[in-house]
């Protein structure tokens, strides 16, 4: 299943491929470079989402946002289509790439998440 789930990755984001070190772990570091690498895939390079082979949410004023929890859980454990990435981002990652969707995209959300944010979620 982990398996399938990358391949989808790297054929829906190409330059995905590159990121995959040991094929288990993204190797990028910064909120930008992670969601380049990986979110920006689905949920475009503005963050305002797709509709096509499937719907892909926008992140672009986001009210859901406001609260790092939830971006956090979503990026961690995913819901419904959306693969969950805790096995392949650490904490430090989750937490840039989180604090980078709640302060661009036309969100402004104050409350940076931290790794200790990330780990409790885990």
């Amino acid at each position: 299943m982990k398996r399938l789930l990358i391949s989808l990755l790297v054929a829906a984001h190409p330059a995905a491929a590159q990121s995959f070190g040991s094929r288990t772990h993204f190797t990028e570091a910064g909120g930008r470079e992670i969601y380049s690498g990986i979110c920006a895939g689905c949920h475009m390079a503005d963050g305002r989402g797709a509709v096509g082979a499937g719907a892909y949410p926008a992140l672009a004023q986001d009210a859901r946002l406001a609260d790092p929890a939830y971006p956090i859980a979503m990026v961690l454990h995913g819901a419904g289509a959306m693969p969950g990435f805790a096995a392949t981002l650490s904490d430090r990652q989750v937490a840039e790439v989180v604090a980078y969707i709640r302060t661009h995209f036309g969100n402004a959300y104050a409350r940076t998440p931290t790794e200790a944010d990330v780990h409790a979620a885990r």
